[in-house]
């Protein structure tokens, strides 16, 4: 990786880390206990249960993401930083400005 495509990698990720910092803020809000005192019907009631169950996991995927991208900038300028965890083969740049917290390639995020 050259340094003209660091530079973009280093971008993406904190474009990545700002946009994933947001949702969470947003995800928190979706998550709050639900007051039972609240006059909404049991329909509704179920429903704003189920959505907040969905808003929860969602909270720990964005979590576990801007985790993993703070140790990729934290990693960026490591000599095997690009290349796959597992089949040490070099990541196509596609991919790491796709998805830069990615440590595997394609093929081997499939197994």
């Amino acid at each position: 990786m050259n340094e003209k495509e660091k530079k973009n990698v280093v971008k993406k990720i904190n474009e990545e880390i700002e946009k994933t910092k947001n949702s969470i803020i947003r995800l928190r809000e979706l998550t709050k206990p639900i007051s039972p005192d609240c006059a909404i019907g049991r329909i509704s009631r179920m429903d704003a249960i189920n959505n907040k169950t969905i808003n929860e996991n969602a909270l720990r995927k964005a979590t576990t993401k801007l985790n993993a991208l703070k140790i990729a900038m934290q990693n960026i300028d490591d000599t095997d930083f690009g290349t796959c965890k597992r089949c040490k083969n070099e990541i196509p740049l596609d991919r790491i400005l796709l998805m830069p917290q990615s440590r595997f390639c394609v093929y081997c995020a499939g197994k």
